[in-house]
């Protein structure tokens, strides 16, 4: 354990002016604290603090920083208060102290979203100073070293999938790749502990046979770079057991098979140096095809900067190769903290810092903490892709990324409303995953919208978050106006008067806080129209509704004049179009209220409405309109047996073809040597449009017949 005057002495080894009173006056305050509590190795807990302190003392961070370690643990587990502690210690003190502390004091409704609503405090906390991440960073790195001490092995992998999945990433997006390499290694023991062991166990042997392999490399490459006039350090060292393991398993071979478990780092004193080490180095050894990065020209988010690359290097070995300078190595170790923006008072407005301003993005459209917890791993797990906009301007984006997702990195405003792109030139689908040097031109409408199907295609927690948000707010405007228009109309078919004001009775009863709540509920199908009219009018009595609403005779009647209009409601959100029967303009159709999903749409003598006999209640009369939802184009659904002989699936395609028909989704069903039996969906503008199309079928030969599925 680190004693108190060798952490004074740490921190004044390089700030010399560092307020010794406060470091010693926080030392014992929080020794005496703490007092007999104990961790679950035995040790004094007071050990834990002074170890993180120690932890930040190594990444030469300021005293309040150092003080905050000490204290960080004292309001959450012990009596002290945090105006104790800005009274006795200061306002920016006391702020750190609380950015850090976790929400015991709360009561949630599940682990996971304790975990999300912290680590949302977390961000907001360290959005304002990017010490709070620095010093919470420390603080589990120190769990994570003693975590076999814990003796529950389920709750040493929930830490460590913690780990994991949140602060090993943050560590990496602000360039503690020193730290980001412990977390990662000490989690990855925990979560695959048989894995671990192996590689472990094949490093030791292989350092048992004596072969010291790093040495001659380091000395061959340091004599080679030397030969050509270049002054460099050369260092090497071995991948850790997790970055080994991921290697393994991304390129699916065995330990025996990966032959770069060594990197190796070369320091030179500027720029060109780099460029120059790196000609000797591919001048002199083979290159490896497709291992080159440049992070120099185009450094990573976090201001990481670098060339990698892989030769077969000496020994005719396999090895992969860093060339930095040494001020940019400093960043790779120590990432923001190298910068002591936070000290000297420096906006924090610079590029390694899009990522926090992004993450504040997706706080502002998620939810709830769970939903935003799911995002932010989202937008912090993966590999980058660097694309352009035509200006020259650069977006980062994870692999696998697509033009929505390029939309939204720009703007949410240009995602919300992006309607084709072109991608070097070419016009391509939305859906078309981005190239590194990809040029992306967005193409934008007032009249375009989110469609509920980008949620599966977009991979950005900021897309998906932006795309939720404007589905959740369009869904409820339209639940409102669905459940306004239900009320009206069911008051009207009980010959009852419409008063808005009233409907404030219902405030209490239903559970919400405004009218428009009570519409949305009506509209989503919590509650029916039915138990409103009880509640508004409670002695008057409701008529019967028919025990079956539906039947073949039905479906040629003609729709009632107070039937629902669907006008301005958008498919997939408040109405859906039923599977089993495919309602196109020109049906006459029925809806039915389901609950949290509002309408879903039937032609009137759909089989599936038969269920619904005992709770008419639940169905509606739907009404199409010239203004109906996406009135341009509906699936509809035919079946077909056709002749079996060649050429029959073009002739029957190409009919359609003339017809204007779109063939969305084609299947096989049942194949004999003479017949095929086939159900095909179809875009359609309406009932006469799909009608025409049958009509060409039926004059086909090779045709037997044709009817709606």
């Amino acid at each position: 354990m680190i004693r108190q005057y060798e952490l004074v002495e740490g921190v004044k080894a390089y700030d010399p002016k560092a307020d010794e009173d406060l470091l010693n006056r926080a030392y014992v305050f929080a020794m005496k604290a703490h007092g007999t509590q104990k961790r679950a190795s035995g040790d004094p807990y007071f050990t834990h603090p002074l170890e993180v302190a120690g932890i930040l003392v190594d990444m030469r961070l300021d005293v309040a920083s150092i003080v905050t370690a000490l204290l960080h643990d004292t309001v959450e587990d012990t009596i002290a208060t945090l105006d104790e502690i800005e009274k006795l210690f200061g306002k920016e003190v006391v702020f750190l102290v609380d950015g850090v502390t976790k929400l015991s004091q709360i009561e949630f409704q599940s682990d996971k979203a304790k975990q999300a609503e912290n680590f949302r405090k977390l961000l907001l906390a360290m959005s304002s100073d990017i010490r709070v991440l620095l010093i919470k960073l420390a603080d589990r790195l120190h769990n994570m070293r003693t975590l076999y001490f814990v003796t529950s092995e389920e709750k040493r992998r929930r830490i460590s999938l913690e780990t994991m999945e949140i602060y090993v990433p943050l560590a990496e997006r602000i360039g503690l790749h020193q730290v980001k390499n412990e977390l990662e290694n000490l989690a990855f023991a925990q979560l695959h502990p048989d894995a671990y062991d192996s590689i472990l166990s094949r490093l030791h042997f292989l350092r048992a046979r004596g072969e010291d392999v790093l040495t001659p490399i380091m000395d061959e490459l340091k004599q080679v770079l030397e030969e050509s006039g270049i002054k460099a350090v050369v260092t090497g060292r071995e991948k850790t057991a997790c970055s080994i393991w991921k290697k393994m398993k991304l390129k699916n071979i065995t330990f025996e098979q990966l032959s770069d478990i060594m990197a190796f780092r070369i320091l030179v004193d500027s720029p060109a140096e780099c460029y120059r080490a790196l000609g000797v180095i591919h001048s002199t050894y083979s290159v490896i095809p497709g291992r080159f990065k440049d992070y120099i020209s185009t450094p990573k988010q976090n201001n990481y900067q670098s060339i990698h690359t892989t030769v077969i290097g000496p020994q005719q070995r396999r090895i992969e190769v860093q060339i930095r300078t040494k001020e940019m190595d400093e960043v790779d170790e120590l990432g923001v903290a190298a910068h002591w923006q936070y000290k000297q008072g420096v906006s924090h407005e610079g590029h390694q810092y899009r990522w926090l301003r992004g993450l504040l993005e997706i706080l502002e459209t998620t939810e709830g903490p769970e939903e935003f917890l799911e995002h932010t791993k989202l937008e912090m797990f993966h590999d980058q892709v660097f694309c352009f906009t035509p200006k020259g301007d650069l977006i980062t984006l994870p692999r696998g990324a697509t033009a929505i997702d390029f939309a939204y990195a720009v703007h949410s405003s240009v995602g919300n409303h992006c309607s084709g792109v072109r991608i070097n030139g070419r016009m391509m689908p939305l859906r078309t995953e981005l190239e590194n040097g990809d040029q992306v031109d967005i193409i934008t409408s007032k009249t375009q919208h989110p469609s509920p199907t980008w949620e599966k295609i977009v991979v950005t927690g900021k897309a998906r978050a932006s795309i939720r948000r404007f589905i959740r707010q369009q869904m409820h405007q339209q639940f409102v106006n669905l459940g306004k228009t239900m009320i009206q109309r069911s008051l009207k078919q009980e010959h009852l008067e419409f008063n808005e004001k009233s409907l404030g009775a219902a405030l209490e009863p239903f559970g919400v806080k405004t009218i428009e709540d009570v519409y949305a509920y009506l509209g989503e199908g919590l509650k029916t129209t039915q138990e409103l009219v009880r509640i508004l009018y409670p002695e008057h009595k409701l008529k019967k509704a028919p025990k079956k609403l539906t039947g073949k005779k039905e479906a040629h009647k003609k729709p009632k004049k107070e039937a629902l209009a669907i006008e301005g409601l958008i498919p997939g959100m408040a109405v859906h179009y039923a599977g089993c029967c495919h309602p196109v303009p020109g049906d006459h159709i029925l809806g039915v209220v389901t609950t949290g999903k509002g309408v879903t749409i039937h032609t009137s003598d759909c089989e599936t409405l038969d269920l619904f006999a005992e709770t008419p209640e639940r169905l509606l009369d739907i009404n199409w309109t010239k203004d109906s939802p996406d009135l341009g184009q509906h699936v509809a659904r035919i079946s077909l047996v056709v002749i079996h002989q060649p050429g029959t699936i073009a002739a029957i395609t190409a009919i359609m073809a003339r017809e204007n028909a779109n063939i969305i989704h084609l299947k096989i069903n049942n194949r004999t040597p003479e017949f095929y039996e086939m159900s095909v969906d179809l875009d359609v503008r309406n009932l006469d449009h799909l009608m025409a199309i049958i009509a060409a079928l039926r004059l086909s030969q090779r045709v037997l017949s044709v009817e709606r599925g």
